[in-house]
Protein backbone atom coordinates (compact mmCIF):
# COMPACT_ATOMS: atom_id res chain seq x y z
CA UNK A 1 0.00 0.00 0.00
CA UNK A 2 0.74 3.04 -1.02
CA UNK A 3 1.95 5.96 1.67
CA UNK A 4 -0.20 8.61 2.13
CA UNK A 5 1.03 12.44 0.72
CA UNK A 6 1.64 14.45 3.47
CA UNK A 7 3.81 17.28 3.89
CA UNK A 8 6.44 15.09 4.16
CA UNK A 9 6.58 13.77 0.64
CA UNK A 10 5.24 17.32 -0.96
CA UNK A 11 8.60 19.15 0.69
CA UNK A 12 10.53 16.00 -0.37
CA UNK A 13 8.88 16.19 -3.95
CA UNK A 14 9.33 20.01 -4.30
CA UNK A 15 12.72 19.39 -3.35
CA UNK A 16 13.59 17.00 -6.09
CA UNK A 17 11.98 19.37 -8.83
CA UNK A 18 13.74 22.33 -7.68
CA UNK A 19 16.77 20.56 -7.69
CA UNK A 20 15.93 19.58 -11.45
CA UNK A 21 15.38 23.56 -11.81
CA UNK A 22 18.15 24.51 -10.47
CA UNK A 23 20.38 22.56 -12.40
CA UNK A 24 19.15 24.43 -15.27
CA UNK A 25 17.66 21.76 -16.98
CA UNK A 26 13.89 22.77 -18.01
CA UNK A 27 15.48 26.47 -19.75
CA UNK A 28 16.63 25.38 -22.62
CA UNK A 29 14.27 26.21 -25.92
CA UNK A 30 15.41 21.96 -26.78
CA UNK A 31 13.98 20.12 -23.84
CA UNK A 32 10.88 22.57 -23.95
CA UNK A 33 9.47 21.63 -27.43
CA UNK A 34 10.30 18.22 -26.74
CA UNK A 35 8.10 18.13 -24.11
CA UNK A 36 5.50 20.30 -25.67
CA UNK A 37 5.63 17.54 -28.57
CA UNK A 38 5.48 14.90 -26.17
CA UNK A 39 2.30 16.36 -25.00
CA UNK A 40 0.81 16.64 -28.38
CA UNK A 41 2.05 13.04 -29.23
CA UNK A 42 0.15 12.14 -25.88
CA UNK A 43 -2.88 13.64 -27.02
CA UNK A 44 -2.78 12.11 -30.44
CA UNK A 45 -2.14 8.29 -29.59
CA UNK A 46 -4.77 8.70 -26.18
CA UNK A 47 -7.77 10.18 -27.27
CA UNK A 48 -10.03 6.90 -26.75
CA UNK A 49 -8.66 7.33 -23.08
CA UNK A 50 -9.31 10.94 -22.99
CA UNK A 51 -13.10 10.64 -23.94
CA UNK A 52 -13.57 7.48 -22.32
CA UNK A 53 -12.36 9.36 -19.09
CA UNK A 54 -14.78 12.13 -19.82
CA UNK A 55 -17.34 9.79 -20.61
CA UNK A 56 -16.83 8.30 -17.18
CA UNK A 57 -16.53 11.29 -14.93
CA UNK A 58 -19.53 13.70 -16.59
CA UNK A 59 -21.21 11.69 -19.56
CA UNK A 60 -19.42 13.97 -21.81
CA UNK A 61 -20.49 13.61 -25.70
CA UNK A 62 -17.46 12.00 -27.39
CA UNK A 63 -18.26 15.32 -30.05
CA UNK A 64 -17.95 17.65 -27.22
CA UNK A 65 -14.76 16.06 -25.30
CA UNK A 66 -12.99 16.39 -28.77
CA UNK A 67 -14.24 20.00 -29.61
CA UNK A 68 -14.09 21.67 -26.12
CA UNK A 69 -10.93 19.63 -24.38
CA UNK A 70 -8.72 17.67 -27.25
CA UNK A 71 -8.35 19.78 -30.19
CA UNK A 72 -8.02 22.95 -27.45
CA UNK A 73 -5.31 21.26 -25.78
CA UNK A 74 -3.59 20.07 -28.94
CA UNK A 75 -4.08 23.33 -30.71
CA UNK A 76 -2.19 25.24 -27.55
CA UNK A 77 0.86 22.63 -28.05
CA UNK A 78 1.05 23.65 -31.38
CA UNK A 79 0.77 27.40 -31.03
CA UNK A 80 3.67 27.36 -28.11
CA UNK A 81 5.58 25.12 -30.53
CA UNK A 82 4.98 27.26 -33.38
CA UNK A 83 5.73 30.34 -31.32
CA UNK A 84 8.48 29.50 -28.75
CA UNK A 85 11.62 30.73 -29.84
CA UNK A 86 10.05 33.84 -30.43
CA UNK A 87 8.31 34.58 -26.90
CA UNK A 88 11.84 33.68 -25.41
CA UNK A 89 13.38 36.41 -27.21
CA UNK A 90 14.24 39.23 -25.33
CA UNK A 91 12.69 42.18 -25.90
CA UNK A 92 14.62 45.29 -26.96
CA UNK A 93 13.65 48.39 -25.41
CA UNK A 94 14.57 52.19 -25.52
CA UNK A 95 17.20 53.44 -23.07
CA UNK A 96 16.50 56.54 -21.59
CA UNK A 97 18.63 59.59 -21.73
CA UNK A 98 19.57 59.48 -17.98
CA UNK A 99 21.06 56.26 -18.51
CA UNK A 100 22.65 56.98 -21.96
CA UNK A 101 24.90 55.36 -23.49
CA UNK A 102 22.97 51.85 -22.66
CA UNK A 103 21.40 49.28 -23.68
CA UNK A 104 17.35 47.97 -22.44
CA UNK A 105 15.81 44.20 -22.80
CA UNK A 106 13.31 42.56 -20.83
CA UNK A 107 14.11 39.16 -20.38
CA UNK A 108 11.66 36.12 -20.09
CA UNK A 109 12.81 34.15 -17.55
CA UNK A 110 10.97 31.23 -15.55
CA UNK A 111 9.42 31.21 -12.05
CA UNK A 112 10.97 28.32 -10.96
CA UNK A 113 8.72 24.87 -9.03
CA UNK A 114 5.29 25.78 -10.17
CA UNK A 115 2.06 24.51 -8.58
CA UNK A 116 -0.98 24.22 -11.22
CA UNK A 117 -4.54 23.15 -9.42
CA UNK A 118 -7.76 21.95 -11.56
CA UNK A 119 -10.82 21.96 -12.23
CA UNK A 120 -13.50 19.42 -12.52
CA UNK A 121 -15.47 20.30 -15.34
CA UNK A 122 -13.12 20.71 -18.11
CA UNK A 123 -10.87 18.19 -16.51
CA UNK A 124 -8.57 17.72 -19.43
CA UNK A 125 -8.31 21.12 -21.01
CA UNK A 126 -8.13 22.76 -17.57
CA UNK A 127 -5.47 20.63 -16.31
CA UNK A 128 -3.33 20.44 -19.06
CA UNK A 129 -3.45 23.99 -20.71
CA UNK A 130 -1.83 25.90 -17.77
CA UNK A 131 1.24 22.90 -17.69
CA UNK A 132 1.69 23.55 -21.36
CA UNK A 133 2.22 27.48 -20.60
CA UNK A 134 4.17 26.30 -17.56
CA UNK A 135 6.60 24.36 -19.64
CA UNK A 136 6.96 26.66 -22.48
CA UNK A 137 8.04 28.90 -20.19
CA UNK A 138 10.97 26.79 -18.77
CA UNK A 139 9.35 25.77 -15.26
CA UNK A 140 9.48 22.41 -13.35
CA UNK A 141 5.97 22.13 -12.39
CA UNK A 142 3.48 19.87 -10.31
CA UNK A 143 -0.49 19.26 -11.55
CA UNK A 144 -3.01 18.44 -9.00
CA UNK A 145 -5.92 17.49 -10.76
CA UNK A 146 -9.62 17.26 -9.59
CA UNK A 147 -10.86 14.70 -6.83
CA UNK A 148 -14.00 15.38 -8.81
CA UNK A 149 -13.24 14.07 -12.16
CA UNK A 150 -11.53 10.72 -10.67
CA UNK A 151 -11.21 8.86 -13.89
CA UNK A 152 -9.47 12.21 -15.64
CA UNK A 153 -7.30 12.43 -12.68
CA UNK A 154 -6.42 8.82 -12.81
CA UNK A 155 -5.41 8.92 -16.51
CA UNK A 156 -3.15 11.91 -16.08
CA UNK A 157 -1.33 9.72 -13.26
CA UNK A 158 -1.08 6.75 -15.91
CA UNK A 159 -0.30 8.32 -18.85
CA UNK A 160 2.11 11.89 -18.29
CA UNK A 161 4.84 9.72 -16.96
CA UNK A 162 5.10 7.92 -19.99
CA UNK A 163 5.17 10.95 -22.17
CA UNK A 164 7.14 13.93 -20.31
CA UNK A 165 10.16 14.31 -18.41
CA UNK A 166 9.17 12.82 -14.75
CA UNK A 167 12.44 14.95 -12.82
CA UNK A 168 10.61 18.30 -13.74
CA UNK A 169 6.59 17.16 -14.40
CA UNK A 170 4.87 15.53 -12.02
CA UNK A 171 1.02 14.54 -11.25
CA UNK A 172 -0.71 14.37 -7.45
CA UNK A 173 -3.73 13.04 -7.06
CA UNK A 174 -5.72 13.00 -4.38
CA UNK A 175 -8.45 15.41 -2.30
CA UNK A 176 -8.11 18.15 0.55
CA UNK A 177 -5.41 16.33 2.28
CA UNK A 178 -3.18 16.56 -0.55
CA UNK A 179 -4.40 19.84 -1.98
CA UNK A 180 -3.00 20.95 1.57
CA UNK A 181 0.00 19.25 2.12
CA UNK A 182 1.28 21.12 -1.70
CA UNK A 183 -0.17 24.41 -0.19
CA UNK A 184 1.92 24.23 2.66
CA UNK A 185 4.90 24.25 0.31
CA UNK A 186 6.78 26.93 -1.20
CA UNK A 187 6.00 27.37 -4.72
CA UNK A 188 7.13 30.13 -7.21
CA UNK A 189 3.78 30.36 -8.32
CA UNK A 190 0.13 28.96 -7.84
CA UNK A 191 -2.25 28.69 -10.39
CA UNK A 192 -5.64 27.71 -9.61
CA UNK A 193 -9.30 26.95 -11.49
CA UNK A 194 -12.02 26.56 -9.95
CA UNK A 195 -14.88 28.77 -7.04
CA UNK A 196 -14.01 32.04 -5.62
CA UNK A 197 -14.08 29.97 -2.06
CA UNK A 198 -11.55 27.52 -2.62
CA UNK A 199 -9.91 30.26 -4.31
CA UNK A 200 -9.74 32.10 -1.45
CA UNK A 201 -7.94 29.73 0.74
CA UNK A 202 -5.33 29.58 -2.30
CA UNK A 203 -4.11 33.04 -2.24
CA UNK A 204 -4.27 32.81 1.58
CA UNK A 205 -1.60 30.02 1.22
CA UNK A 206 0.41 31.74 -1.24
CA UNK A 207 0.70 34.75 0.90
CA UNK A 208 2.58 32.88 3.81
CA UNK A 209 5.20 32.37 0.78
CA UNK A 210 4.79 36.11 -1.17
CA UNK A 211 4.23 33.52 -3.99
CA UNK A 212 2.41 35.26 -6.75
CA UNK A 213 -1.27 33.47 -7.65
CA UNK A 214 -3.09 32.95 -11.47
CA UNK A 215 -6.81 32.54 -9.62
CA UNK A 216 -9.11 31.84 -12.55
CA UNK A 217 -12.96 31.46 -10.98
CA UNK A 218 -16.33 31.88 -11.99
CA UNK A 219 -19.34 34.26 -11.80
CA UNK A 220 -22.40 35.24 -12.94
CA UNK A 221 -22.26 35.56 -16.88
CA UNK A 222 -24.96 37.82 -18.46
CA UNK A 223 -26.29 37.37 -21.58
CA UNK A 224 -28.17 40.99 -22.93
CA UNK A 225 -30.74 40.47 -25.65
CA UNK A 226 -31.35 43.57 -27.36
CA UNK A 227 -34.71 43.36 -29.89
CA UNK A 228 -32.91 44.30 -33.10
CA UNK A 229 -31.27 41.01 -33.66
CA UNK A 230 -31.51 37.72 -35.86
CA UNK A 231 -33.36 35.87 -33.50
CA UNK A 232 -32.96 32.36 -34.74
CA UNK A 233 -28.96 32.86 -34.93
CA UNK A 234 -29.15 34.13 -31.27
CA UNK A 235 -30.99 31.42 -30.05
CA UNK A 236 -28.84 28.85 -31.16
CA UNK A 237 -25.86 30.52 -29.93
CA UNK A 238 -27.19 31.18 -26.50
CA UNK A 239 -28.42 27.82 -26.11
CA UNK A 240 -25.02 25.88 -27.06
CA UNK A 241 -23.57 28.30 -25.16
CA UNK A 242 -24.87 27.31 -22.13
CA UNK A 243 -26.13 23.64 -22.87
CA UNK A 244 -23.60 22.79 -25.68
CA UNK A 245 -20.70 23.60 -22.92
CA UNK A 246 -21.23 20.74 -19.98
CA UNK A 247 -25.24 21.26 -20.00
CA UNK A 248 -24.24 24.47 -18.23
CA UNK A 249 -21.41 23.31 -16.01
CA UNK A 250 -18.78 25.42 -17.91
CA UNK A 251 -17.40 29.37 -16.45
CA UNK A 252 -18.40 31.33 -19.12
CA UNK A 253 -21.99 29.41 -19.76
CA UNK A 254 -24.90 32.16 -19.84
CA UNK A 255 -25.97 32.40 -16.28
CA UNK A 256 -28.70 34.73 -16.86
CA UNK A 257 -30.32 36.65 -19.62
CA UNK A 258 -31.23 40.16 -19.68
CA UNK A 259 -34.04 41.46 -21.92
CA UNK A 260 -36.77 43.83 -21.79
CA UNK A 261 -40.21 43.35 -21.23
CA UNK A 262 -41.90 43.92 -24.93
CA UNK A 263 -39.44 41.27 -26.04
CA UNK A 264 -39.03 38.78 -23.84
CA UNK A 265 -41.85 36.81 -25.16
CA UNK A 266 -40.46 36.10 -28.59
CA UNK A 267 -36.90 34.99 -27.08
CA UNK A 268 -38.94 32.89 -24.81
CA UNK A 269 -40.81 30.87 -27.73
CA UNK A 270 -37.49 31.04 -29.74
CA UNK A 271 -35.75 29.53 -26.69
CA UNK A 272 -37.90 26.69 -26.39
CA UNK A 273 -38.20 26.04 -30.24
CA UNK A 274 -34.56 25.59 -30.16
CA UNK A 275 -33.67 23.22 -26.87
CA UNK A 276 -36.41 20.92 -28.34
CA UNK A 277 -35.17 20.97 -32.27
CA UNK A 278 -31.40 20.26 -29.98
CA UNK A 279 -32.08 18.19 -27.24
CA UNK A 280 -35.37 16.57 -28.39
CA UNK A 281 -38.94 16.25 -26.65
CA UNK A 282 -37.41 14.42 -23.44
CA UNK A 283 -33.80 16.01 -23.32
CA UNK A 284 -32.91 13.56 -19.96
CA UNK A 285 -32.61 11.02 -22.67
CA UNK A 286 -30.20 12.83 -25.47
CA UNK A 287 -26.88 11.49 -25.77
CA UNK A 288 -25.55 14.87 -26.45
CA UNK A 289 -26.03 16.60 -23.23
CA UNK A 290 -23.87 16.02 -20.03
CA UNK A 291 -25.06 14.84 -16.59
CA UNK A 292 -24.67 16.55 -13.36
CA UNK A 293 -21.12 16.02 -12.48
CA UNK A 294 -22.48 14.07 -8.55
CA UNK A 295 -24.98 14.24 -6.50
CA UNK A 296 -24.04 17.51 -4.48
CA UNK A 297 -23.83 19.56 -6.97
CA UNK A 298 -27.27 17.68 -8.12
CA UNK A 299 -28.59 18.77 -4.81
CA UNK A 300 -27.20 21.86 -5.29
CA UNK A 301 -29.46 22.54 -7.99
CA UNK A 302 -32.31 20.98 -7.58
CA UNK A 303 -32.01 23.25 -4.31
CA UNK A 304 -32.21 26.31 -6.55
CA UNK A 305 -35.57 25.10 -7.68
CA UNK A 306 -37.01 24.65 -4.85
CA UNK A 307 -36.52 27.92 -3.45
CA UNK A 308 -40.11 29.34 -2.76
CA UNK A 309 -39.16 32.82 -4.33
CA UNK A 310 -38.65 31.06 -7.63
CA UNK A 311 -41.94 29.52 -7.37
CA UNK A 312 -44.03 29.67 -10.46
CA UNK A 313 -41.51 31.07 -12.02
CA UNK A 314 -40.40 27.80 -14.12
CA UNK A 315 -41.44 28.40 -18.03
CA UNK A 316 -39.93 25.64 -19.73
CA UNK A 317 -38.10 22.38 -18.78
CA UNK A 318 -37.27 21.37 -14.61
CA UNK A 319 -37.53 17.60 -15.24
CA UNK A 320 -35.01 15.91 -12.58
CA UNK A 321 -33.95 12.52 -12.12
CA UNK A 322 -31.96 11.97 -9.37
CA UNK A 323 -30.57 8.29 -10.14
CA UNK A 324 -29.44 9.46 -13.41
CA UNK A 325 -28.20 12.47 -12.13
CA UNK A 326 -29.92 14.54 -14.55
CA UNK A 327 -31.34 17.81 -14.93
CA UNK A 328 -33.28 18.84 -18.05
CA UNK A 329 -32.66 22.56 -19.58
CA UNK A 330 -34.53 24.57 -17.69
CA UNK A 331 -36.11 28.04 -17.86
CA UNK A 332 -37.51 30.67 -15.22
CA UNK A 333 -39.08 34.54 -16.07
CA UNK A 334 -38.56 37.19 -13.69
CA UNK A 335 -37.25 35.40 -11.02
CA UNK A 336 -37.09 37.76 -8.01
CA UNK A 337 -33.09 39.29 -7.36
CA UNK A 338 -33.17 37.94 -3.74
CA UNK A 339 -33.67 34.45 -5.15
CA UNK A 340 -30.73 32.13 -4.78
CA UNK A 341 -30.83 31.19 -8.18
CA UNK A 342 -29.86 35.12 -8.66
CA UNK A 343 -27.47 35.27 -5.85
CA UNK A 344 -25.34 32.29 -6.68
CA UNK A 345 -23.86 31.23 -9.61
CA UNK A 346 -26.25 28.52 -11.60
CA UNK A 347 -23.23 26.58 -13.19
CA UNK A 348 -25.92 24.32 -14.18
CA UNK A 349 -28.29 23.70 -16.68
CA UNK A 350 -30.90 26.31 -15.87
CA UNK A 351 -31.37 29.83 -17.19
CA UNK A 352 -32.87 32.82 -15.28
CA UNK A 353 -34.46 35.54 -17.66
CA UNK A 354 -34.98 39.13 -16.04
CA UNK A 355 -36.87 41.57 -17.56
CA UNK A 356 -36.46 45.35 -18.01
CA UNK A 357 -38.20 48.18 -19.57
CA UNK A 358 -35.29 49.48 -21.83
CA UNK A 359 -32.41 47.28 -22.38
CA UNK A 360 -30.02 49.96 -21.05
CA UNK A 361 -31.11 49.41 -17.84
CA UNK A 362 -29.47 46.22 -17.95
CA UNK A 363 -26.22 47.77 -17.44
CA UNK A 364 -26.99 48.42 -14.38
CA UNK A 365 -28.15 45.23 -13.05
CA UNK A 366 -25.10 43.71 -14.48
CA UNK A 367 -22.92 46.78 -12.28
CA UNK A 368 -24.51 45.66 -9.30
CA UNK A 369 -22.76 42.31 -9.00
CA UNK A 370 -19.59 41.24 -8.65
CA UNK A 371 -18.04 41.63 -11.78
CA UNK A 372 -18.59 38.41 -13.87
CA UNK A 373 -16.03 36.35 -15.71
CA UNK A 374 -17.80 36.73 -18.85
CA UNK A 375 -20.39 39.19 -20.72
CA UNK A 376 -22.34 38.62 -23.92
CA UNK A 377 -24.47 41.17 -25.59
CA UNK A 378 -26.49 40.13 -29.03
CA UNK A 379 -27.19 43.87 -31.09
CA UNK A 380 -26.99 45.09 -34.47
CA UNK A 381 -26.54 48.74 -32.49
CA UNK A 382 -23.32 50.09 -32.72
CA UNK A 383 -23.88 52.47 -29.98
CA UNK A 384 -25.41 50.15 -27.82
CA UNK A 385 -22.57 47.71 -28.13
CA UNK A 386 -19.77 50.97 -27.51
CA UNK A 387 -21.84 51.52 -24.18
CA UNK A 388 -21.73 47.63 -23.35
CA UNK A 389 -17.94 47.50 -24.12
CA UNK A 390 -16.99 50.85 -21.75
CA UNK A 391 -20.08 49.91 -19.09
CA UNK A 392 -19.93 46.80 -18.49
CA UNK A 393 -16.40 45.63 -16.50
CA UNK A 394 -15.45 41.60 -16.36
CA UNK A 395 -12.65 39.18 -17.64
CA UNK A 396 -14.22 39.09 -21.24
CA UNK A 397 -16.63 39.61 -23.17
CA UNK A 398 -18.38 38.67 -26.63
CA UNK A 399 -20.51 40.80 -29.04
CA UNK A 400 -23.33 38.46 -30.67
CA UNK A 401 -21.99 34.97 -29.53
CA UNK A 402 -21.00 33.12 -26.44
CA UNK A 403 -18.12 32.03 -25.15
CA UNK A 404 -15.88 31.42 -28.30
CA UNK A 405 -13.70 34.00 -27.76
CA UNK A 406 -12.15 31.06 -25.00
CA UNK A 407 -10.73 29.19 -28.63
CA UNK A 408 -8.56 32.89 -29.60
CA UNK A 409 -5.01 32.29 -28.43
CA UNK A 410 -4.41 35.96 -28.94
CA UNK A 411 -6.68 37.13 -26.35
CA UNK A 412 -5.84 36.73 -22.73
CA UNK A 413 -8.65 34.93 -20.65
CA UNK A 414 -9.22 35.43 -17.06
CA UNK A 415 -11.22 37.60 -14.40
CA UNK A 416 -11.19 40.60 -12.71
CA UNK A 417 -12.67 40.80 -8.91
CA UNK A 418 -14.29 37.85 -7.84
CA UNK A 419 -13.89 36.12 -11.29
CA UNK A 420 -10.32 35.95 -10.80
CA UNK A 421 -6.70 37.19 -11.16
CA UNK A 422 -4.25 37.03 -14.15
CA UNK A 423 -4.74 35.43 -17.89
CA UNK A 424 -3.67 32.88 -20.15
CA UNK A 425 -4.41 31.28 -22.99
CA UNK A 426 -1.48 31.82 -25.83
CA UNK A 427 1.06 33.96 -25.23
CA UNK A 428 -0.69 34.86 -22.40
CA UNK A 429 0.13 31.36 -20.47
CA UNK A 430 3.54 31.65 -21.50
CA UNK A 431 3.45 35.15 -19.83
CA UNK A 432 1.46 33.85 -16.91
CA UNK A 433 4.67 31.76 -15.73
CA UNK A 434 7.40 34.13 -16.78
CA UNK A 435 9.02 37.25 -15.02
CA UNK A 436 9.45 39.69 -17.07
CA UNK A 437 13.24 40.56 -15.93
CA UNK A 438 14.58 44.40 -16.79
CA UNK A 439 18.04 44.12 -18.29
CA UNK A 440 20.17 47.34 -18.51
CA UNK A 441 23.60 47.64 -19.84
CA UNK A 442 26.39 49.79 -19.83
CA UNK A 443 29.89 50.55 -20.68
CA UNK A 444 32.42 51.77 -19.25
CA UNK A 445 32.50 55.34 -20.91
CA UNK A 446 30.23 57.84 -20.93
CA UNK A 447 30.60 59.11 -17.94
CA UNK A 448 28.52 61.97 -15.82
CA UNK A 449 30.48 63.34 -13.01
CA UNK A 450 27.31 65.13 -11.93
CA UNK A 451 26.05 62.24 -10.54
CA UNK A 452 28.41 61.56 -7.78
CA UNK A 453 29.47 63.70 -4.65
CA UNK A 454 30.60 66.11 -3.70
CA UNK A 455 26.95 67.52 -4.41
CA UNK A 456 26.78 70.65 -5.82
CA UNK A 457 24.05 73.53 -7.36
CA UNK A 458 25.53 73.04 -10.72
CA UNK A 459 25.64 69.21 -10.38
CA UNK A 460 21.88 69.53 -9.18
CA UNK A 461 21.24 72.09 -12.07
CA UNK A 462 22.58 69.48 -14.75
CA UNK A 463 20.86 66.45 -12.96
CA UNK A 464 17.57 67.98 -13.46
CA UNK A 465 18.26 69.33 -17.19
CA UNK A 466 19.20 65.56 -18.01
CA UNK A 467 16.70 64.18 -16.23
CA UNK A 468 13.96 66.51 -17.81
CA UNK A 469 15.29 65.81 -21.02
CA UNK A 470 16.46 69.44 -21.37
CA UNK A 471 19.52 69.80 -23.32
CA UNK A 472 19.65 73.35 -23.29
CA UNK A 473 19.45 73.41 -19.79
CA UNK A 474 22.07 70.62 -20.07
CA UNK A 475 24.65 72.17 -21.79
CA UNK A 476 23.78 75.45 -20.00
CA UNK A 477 24.50 73.78 -16.25
CA UNK A 478 27.38 71.84 -18.00
CA UNK A 479 29.49 75.31 -18.91
CA UNK A 480 28.05 77.44 -15.62
CA UNK A 481 30.97 77.65 -12.76
CA UNK A 482 28.44 77.27 -10.11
Amino acid sequence: MAAAFDGERASSMVGELRGSFNSGRTRSYDWRVKQLKAIEKMIVEKEKDITDALFSDLSKPQFESFLHEISLAKSACQFSVKNLKKWMKPEKVPAALATYPSSANIVPEPFGVVLVISAWNYPFLLSLEPVIGAIAAGNSVVLKPSEIAPATSSLFTRILPDYVDTSCIRVVEGAVAETTALLEQKWDKIFYTGNAKVGRIVMAAAAKHLTPVVLELGGKSPVVVDSDIDLKVATKRIVVGKWGCNNGQACIAPDYIITTKSFAPKLVESLKFTLEKFYGKDPLESEDLSRIVNSNHFGRLAKLLDDDKVSGKIIYGGKQNEKQLKIAPTLLLDVPENSLIMKEEVFGPLLPIITVDKIDDSFAVINSRSKPLAAYLFTKNKKLERRFVETVSCGGMLINDTTLHLANPYLPFGGIGESGTGSYHGKFSFDAFSHRKAVLSRGFGGEVGARYPPYTSRKQKMIRALLAGNIIALVIAFFSKS
